[in-house]
């Protein structure tokens, strides 16, 4: 009888383990992001995050500098990463989700025909702490999806594998070309995102990209240089009914605000990419970009959503070293879109 005791209690914690790092059915206060950390860097930013006590934390990619197709360099930078000791705090405190981007892929401006996407995948979901049973391993492509809180309060973020399926992408003179016909999600992510926007009861719903969605005149990675698929995306998040619709990206190594306006966003979809936990634009420069609503921030940053559940809003922040804010936006919530 004791040792049967003593097998409920170890189930039981592992039980606990296993819901604490996904945080399911927990209401979200507060949600902190960020994109391209350097594993090897000084990491100033993780104080100000564990400050902020958010109640989840969303990677959005190059997550680590991994950039090789041996699995156990990715694995031993995973580790570095892993072991450093604020990171390790932020881990014991709050649950941590996330996708990847180019880097931590394995290959820069990497796609479908990576060899090692696979074997790269799977490191990605052990850094994660995605139990060995979760449906994601089940299938290909590291997406996912995840649902907190209940009624009113409920929010969900989906994260979009924007590597996995990609179509080739082509780059001439340091400039990306239009790819009219190629796909980013391939088909089957496509038809889960199509269930998981339509089925969602969530009153706010966080859509992650490593790459920007809505910016199209920059010369780098994003989502218009696949323009059928940008179109796709943008119909089924007006189609699908979906509430209050946050997209959240990575990438730039530079962070800013955008909304788009326009007859399917009549009150607007709001962009927030917040990129640069350990680097940024090592120059001052601008860049056009008729959608950004802030500045253009080179500096090393994070981007906080914190829920006023009591107003019916949420208020988007970049914030930098010491947790300075560097743009806020206030949204109100609505009941529909």
């Amino acid at each position: 009888m004791k040792h049967n005791s003593l097998f409920l209690v170890i189930g039981f914690l592992f039980l606990i383990q296993v819901t604490s790092s996904l945080g399911q059915n927990k209401k979200l206060d507060r949600i902190a992001f960020g994109s391209c950390n350097r594993q090897d860097a000084p990491q100033p930013l993780w104080k100000p995050i564990l400050a902020d006590h958010p109640d989840l934390w969303v990677w959005m990619g190059d997550n680590i500098y991994g950039d090789s197709p041996i699995m156990d360099t990715l694995r031993a930078k995973y580790g570095r990463q892993n072991a450093h000791v604020e990171y390790q705090l932020l881990k014991e405190s709050t649950p941590i989700i996330g996708i990847w981007d180019d880097h931590d892929y394995g290959i820069n401006d990497g796609g479908k025909n990576y060899a090692q996407k696979k074997a790269s995948r799977d490191l990605m979901f052990d850094f994660l702490s995605v139990p060995l049973d979760a449906s994601e391993r089940k299938r290909e492509g590291g997406y996912a999806a995840y649902t907190y809180g209940e009624g009113n309060q409920q929010v969900k973020v989906i994260l979009l594998d924007g590597r996995y399926f990609r179509d080739t992408l082509e780059r001439i003179d340091r400039i990306y070309q239009i790819n009219p016909t190629g796909q980013i999600l391939g088909d089957a992510q496509w038809k889960w995102l199509e269930n998981e926007l339509k089925t969602s009861t969530a009153r706010v719903n966080f859509i992650v990209s490593g790459i920007q969605i809505l910016p199209t005149e920059h010369a780098y990675e994003k989502w218009a240089n696949f323009p059928q698929e940008r179109e796709k995306l943008l119909n089924l998040l007006s189609n699908s009914g979906v509430q209050n619709p946050i997209l959240l990206s990575g990438d730039r190594h530079i962070a800013e605000i955008m909304k788009l306006v326009d007859s399917r966003f009549p009150k607007g979809i709001y962009e927030v990419t917040s990129s640069g936990l350990t680097h940024t634009w090592s120059g001052i420069a601008e860049e056009k970009n008729s959608l950004r609503i802030s500045e253009l921030i080179a500096k090393l940053n994070y981007g906080l959503a914190s829920f006023d559940w009591n107003l019916n809003q949420l208020t988007l922040e970049i914030k930098g070293n010491e947790g300075i804010v560097l743009a806020s936006q206030l949204i109100p919530l609505t009941t529909n879109q």
